[in-house]
């Protein structure tokens, strides 16, 4: 969230110190620009020099928070089908998988068929997405550490289950920095807020420098064209008004620091307010969605009742990504099908699926396919047996599954038409070539020019680093 420069409330800075001084602060004030990068340090958005050339300069994460069902979208499995209504024929750890004794086996609830030279199956759920399946490379074995929420949302978007760590976009911003000073380097759209399963420290930079941290936009309760970067603007003042103001603020900051010594907390305050004030400027151009044609409305399925939010929000996350943003996340929630998964599981493979697609096509035709990494991925997969919370006909769901999911990612630096992994009969657990969420990570580095090995953080006395001591690039899936 970008603060607002003109609120000081409980912070130790400005107000703090307040009295006398005025005619130092004035002073001070006519040269708070020229002495900023001399006070903090270099400008830490600034785009900085990779580990070795990258592949991709960008990233968009889609984010499906909740878990997506494999067996029901992208991995076909004709022996669950015919043993639909059976017992289950494999063994469950009751303590890491929650199950009903008297659960059965559960048929995929769409229909399925081969997409494209490489033969990928592809649940009729996902027309657009099917069609390109030779563009895509899936991972149909990605694996986790936790079946709960909060656990395995932690891992993906921390590298840590047990610990707060910084966000991998975080991290990423950390190590390259970004293109454009006048907006955030990691925007994050409609993330979860709420109850268990949301957090504003999926997104935190927690020990990393304050300008790390994601910009949010909205949250998953409003839709996104409702939604706006809190404080953006100050009514109250004119801009040139709103520049002395911050001036006056930033030079008494500085000189807090010049009493105190270093403080990250204010230096973080100092960056902040400045890229506030800059994205006054240039924010309002890049969220307007006006200046679209109403052929690229279409392409995202605007206007259209079930794509109209995710749509866009691709569409932002594709002018954010043009204007020179590092990392983005759009999330999209209700991913959690615990029951009635026949019904449900429509709405939200139909509310994905044309701006997904679109996405993929709009940033090709554009260019920016060719150095913008794509990943359409949840936090884990769900169980082959069914879940029955409600009775009913149809009522059935699927429960939390971390030993396999499928993944796809598209764009620089990765294989098209790839399909890497296998899972058991049932998708129930990768028996080949399971690429872990630490590995993903590593490989989204390794793409981005950083060894995720090399890039670190020293804090509280130790080096830590966003795959901690795991991870392996997954080489076989890039070009």
């Amino acid at each position: 969230m970008v603060r607002n420069p003109l609120d000081f409330s409980n912070r130790r800075g400005f107000l703090s110190t307040m009295g006398g001084g005025f005619g130092s602060i004035a002073l001070a004030a006519m040269a708070a620009q020229d002495a900023a990068r001399a006070a903090v340090g270099e400008d830490p958005l600034a785009p900085k020099k990779p580990h070795f050339p990258p592949k991709a300069k960008r990233v968009i994460l889609l984010w499906m928070q909740g878990g997506p069902s494999q067996m029901d979208l992208f991995d076909y499995k004709p022996r669950l089908q015919a043993e639909a209504g059976k017992d289950i024929p494999f063994a469950i750890n009751a303590s890491t998988i929650r199950f009903e004794k008297k659960a059965k086996l559960m048929p995929a609830v769409s229909q399925f068929r081969q997409q494209g030279q490489c033969g990928m199956w592809v649940s009729d759920l996902m027309p657009n997405l099917g069609a390109k399946a030779d563009e895509l490379c899936w991972l149909r074995a990605m694996t986790t550490d936790s079946a709960i929420h909060a656990g395995a949302i932690r891992i993906f978007q921390t590298g840590s289950l047990q610990f707060v760590r910084p966000s991998m976009g975080s991290w990423v911003v950390y190590g390259l920095g970004t293109e454009n000073q006048n907006l955030p380097g990691f925007v994050v759209i409609s993330p979860v807020l709420y109850g268990d399963d949301g957090s504003p420290l999926h997104y935190s930079n927690v020990f990393l420098p304050a300008i790390y941290q994601g910009t949010r936009i909205g949250n998953s309760h409003t839709p996104i064209k409702n939604s706006m970067i809190g404080y953006l603007n100050d009514p109250s003042l004119p801009r040139n008004l709103q520049r002395q103001h911050l001036d006056l603020v930033q030079a008494r900051n500085r000189m807090d620091i010049g009493d105190a010594g270093e403080d990250r907390n204010i230096e973080g305050l100092i960056q902040s307010y400045e890229l506030a004030f800059r994205m006054q400027v240039a924010a309002p151009e890049v969220f307007d969605l006006s200046k679209e044609s109403q052929a690229t409305k279409d392409l995202y399925g605007i206007g259209e009742e079930a794509s109209d939010d995710f749509g866009r929000k691709c569409l932002l996350a594709r002018r954010l990504a043009e204007a020179g943003v590092r990392f983005i996340q759009v999330t999209d929630g209700g991913w959690d099908h615990h029951d009635k998964i026949k019904t449900r599981m429509g709405k939200s493979a139909k509310g994905i699926d044309k701006p997904v697609a679109g996405l993929l096509a709009d940033l090709k035709a554009r260019g920016l396919l060719d150095d913008t990494l794509v990943i359409w991925t949840g936090e884990f997969g769900r169980t082959p047996f069914e879940q029955s919370l409600t009775p009913g006909a149809d009522a059935a769901g699927r429960d939390h599954n971390p030993y396999c999911w499928t993944n796809f990612m598209a764009g620089a630096g990765v294989q098209k038409g790839m399909i890497y992994g296998e899972t058991d009969e049932y998708a129930w657990k990768g028996i080949k070539d399971q690429v872990h969420v630490h590995d993903l990570h590593a490989t989204i580095f390794h793409l981005l020019g950083l060894n995720h090995e090399k890039l670190t953080y020293r804090y509280s006395g130790r080096d830590f680093r966003l795959t901690d001591v795991y991870g392996n690039v997954v080489k076989d899936i890039l070009t």
